[in-house]
Parts: C-alpha cells; structure tokens; sequence
C-alpha cells in the first residue's frame, strides 16, 4: 500500500470512523458522555496497528503513541463531554507546537511527512537525505514550512476548543469533520502558496543549483 493510501485509510479510521459511531450510538440512545468516551479510543486503533507493524517506531510512532496514552488517561478522568470535545483540540495544540519545535532541530517535522509522499516524484532525482545534506535552500524551504504548518494547526485547535465549550455537543462532532477538511484544504493552499515559488518542485529551479556541475 502507498503512503498516500495509508495516509487515506489512517485518517478514515480516526476522523470518519469515531464521528459516523458517535451518531450511531446517540441514536440509540447513549448518553453524549458516554459515546464520546467509547469513540475516544478508535483513533488510538491505527498507531497500535503501526507499531506491531513497525516493531521499531520512529520519533513520530512515538509521538503518536504517547499521545494515544495520555489521551486515553484523559477520556477516563474526564467526566465532561464538554472537555472530552476540547481534547482533540489540546491534542492539536501539542501537535503543533512540536512542529514548531522540529523547526528549529534535526530534520523537521514538514520534510519527514512530506518526503513520505514527494521524494522521487518531485525535483531531482536524488534522495532528500542528499539534498538536505547538500543544500542550505532545501533546508530552510523545510524550516519555513514546518513553522506555516505548526502555526496551522495551533490556530485550528484554537477553534476546536471555542466550538466545543460554545455550541451544543451533538453538533460539535459532525462540525469537526467539517473543519478537518477545511483545515486540510486551507492548508494546502498556504504551503504551496511558499512551496511553489520557492522551486522545490521544480528541478531546474535554482534551489537545486547545487547539485547542477558550474
């Protein structure tokens, strides 16, 4: 299976998956608290899968699982359906403060998930470990881009916590589907609006002169 795929079917399972459930139990009658908390857990169903696949998880798995944990640690202490709707948004908060945090580190947080999906499709032909080696541009194109992404999602888990303490609980579900796919679109947008420019998918732009013999 691809990247892109998995990419696909991980967030089905923990966006689509949890909010389809949740409206089928209210309908049976479950109390909100109580579907809240049975949908909690599914999102932690993909990083178990990707770990027992994996055996040896990277910095992100780890991230991820972590994550999952303490999510789970909240969704039993909690008994607020209110603060259990506002947890994706804290979650989403720490999310992007560690891209922000990548930023300024190792390889960021952009170029790891990217590479995933573009290395080899676009620009050079030559692995991203090269190019990262060999090229200050790419590396600040990727610095630059991580911080557009974790400022992202800091914003969207600004709305996520106000949706959730102001509007009644069982549309805040459905509308976080809503903004998932606003947020993924908006955000597309804004790193090609940066990406585009600065020729990382073009290899005859000048970000790659480097690599080209004077």
């Amino acid at each position: 299976m691809s990247a892109r795929a998995r990419g696909l079917l991980t967030l089905t399972v923990d966006v689509g998956v949890p909010i389809g459930l949740y409206y089928l139990l209210r309908a049976a009658d479950v109390g909100s608290y109580a579907a809240l908390l049975i949908c909690s857990f599914i999102p932690g169903l993909s990083v178990v899968s990707d770990l027992v696949r994996r055996r040896r998880p990277d910095r992100v798995g780890l991230f991820m699982t972590t994550m999952m944990l303490i999510g789970a640690a909240v969704s039993l202490l909690v008994h607020d359906p209110r603060l259990l709707l506002a947890k994706d948004g804290w979650f989403m908060a720490a999310t992007g403060l560690w891209f922000l945090v990548s930023a300024r580190g190792g390889k960021p947080l952009a170029f790891v998930f990217t590479r995933l999906l573009l290395e080899g499709r676009v620009g050079p032909p030559e692995s991203w470990d090269v190019l990262w080696e060999r090229l200050p541009g790419f590396r600040r194109v990727w610095r630059v881009a991580t911080v557009i992404y974790g400022i992202g999602l800091i914003v969207d888990a600004g709305v996520r916590v106000v949706i959730a303490h102001a509007l009644p609980i069982d549309v805040v579900p459905g509308l976080s589907a809503v903004q998932y796919a606003v947020w993924l679109v908006l955000m597309q947008v804004a790193l090609n609006l940066y990406l585009v420019p600065s020729g990382v998918y073009n290899r005859y732009s000048t970000l790659y002169a480097g690599l080209r013999p004077a």
